[in-house]
């Protein structure tokens, strides 16, 4: 089934100059990049992205690192696209990520890992308006 799915390059991603990795690896993939853009995410516009982290421990921490610098937005396309994706991320911990995952190759800790990606259609139909309108969305 062919779907869609926000990838993000977070802050540590874009200060160490990871872009052109993260993007290569998603199109070796098999998965097109429809949407991309690079902008860095106000206090208000990251809280409202994470508010179902609110109650967690982590959520000021969080939204602190996520706007610590520059971001990429990107919606992925392609079948599966969700699974494939979330596959090529890794686990959210990198020390628990398999081999050859971004967060096991790139990441810096469970916090700092690199990239986010949609975890289920759902929250892709929620997260991707978020920072694209239809009309940038070339299909």
């Amino acid at each position: 089934m062919t779907e869609r799915t926000l990838c993000m390059i977070k802050p540590d991603g874009v200060e160490r100059n990871l872009i052109g990795n993260v993007l290569t690896r998603i199109e070796s993939a098999g998965l097109r990049i429809v949407a991309l853009r690079k902008l860095r995410l106000t206090k208000a516009q990251a809280e409202g992205f994470y508010a179902v982290h609110k109650e967690r421990p982590f959520f000021q921490s969080l939204v602190d690192y996520m706007t610590s610098g520059p971001i990429v937005a990107a919606v992925l396309e392609g079948e599966n696209a969700i699974a494939v994706w979330r596959g090529l991320m890794g686990a959210t911990n990198p020390a628990n990520a398999d081999a050859g995952t971004i967060r096991k190759d790139l990441a810096l800790d469970v916090e700092r890992n690199t990239v986010h990606g949609s975890d289920a259609s759902e929250t892709a139909a929620q997260e991707i308006p978020y920072f694209f309108n239809a009309m940038e969305l070339q299909g």
